[in-house]
């Protein structure tokens, strides 16, 4: 560092007679300013960052996201129960999933990869027929009121995706029937 100004030791100058920074202070300076420049950056990269910040709460979405999987789970189980029922329930199951992994990207979450398997909530059916196609009625008329549900909660730019999916599970309701 050179220094262009005459800078005194601690006692008065011989120009002016007035008292300045000696050498070593403005050298202090100097470094505990470039110091605390290189730092600063730093402070945005999280190597400061205690982690103190709580986890953001979770989406009003995950509910309605959640019932999708279980549902398409559900319809997948069932098919598999009966394969007679293969032309009917395929599209609704095939709807389910496509719900799932719209709601899954406006949440902000990747939706899991490959053809979901029946969830845990959506143990293989036992019985056949129309009384498996009466439980899967039962399931789409409650998952219809759940999206209808989180539609009136939902803001503005969600209320057309929810309610698109209420009119869709409406309508499994009346293929179901």
């Amino acid at each position: 560092m050179v220094l262009t100004c005459p800078v005194a030791t601690g006692r008065t100058t011989q120009r002016d007679e007035t008292t300045s920074h000696s050498r070593r202070n403005l050298l202090r300076a100097g470094a505990l300013l470039a110091l605390g420049g290189a730092t600063a950056p730093l402070a945005g990269c999280d190597l400061f960052d205690r982690g103190d910040d709580p986890p953001p709460p979770p989406d009003p979405l995950e509910p309605l996201a959640a019932g999708a999987e279980e549902l398409a789970g559900r319809h997948r189980a069932a098919l598999a129960a009966d394969p007679s029922l293969t032309e009917r329930l395929t599209p609704i199951a095939e709807a389910h999933e496509a719900h799932a992994a719209e709601l899954r990207r406006v949440i902000g979450r990747t939706p899991p990869s490959g053809s979901p398997s029946p969830t845990p909530g959506a143990s293989a059916p036992t019985a056949t027929g129309a009384a498996l196609v009466a439980e899967l009625r039962a399931a789409e008329r409650a998952g219809q009121v759940a999206a209808a549900k989180a539609c009136a909660a939902a803001p503005g730019e969600r209320a057309a995706l929810l309610g698109s999916i209420t009119a869709a599970r409406a309508t499994h309701v009346e293929v179901l029937a």
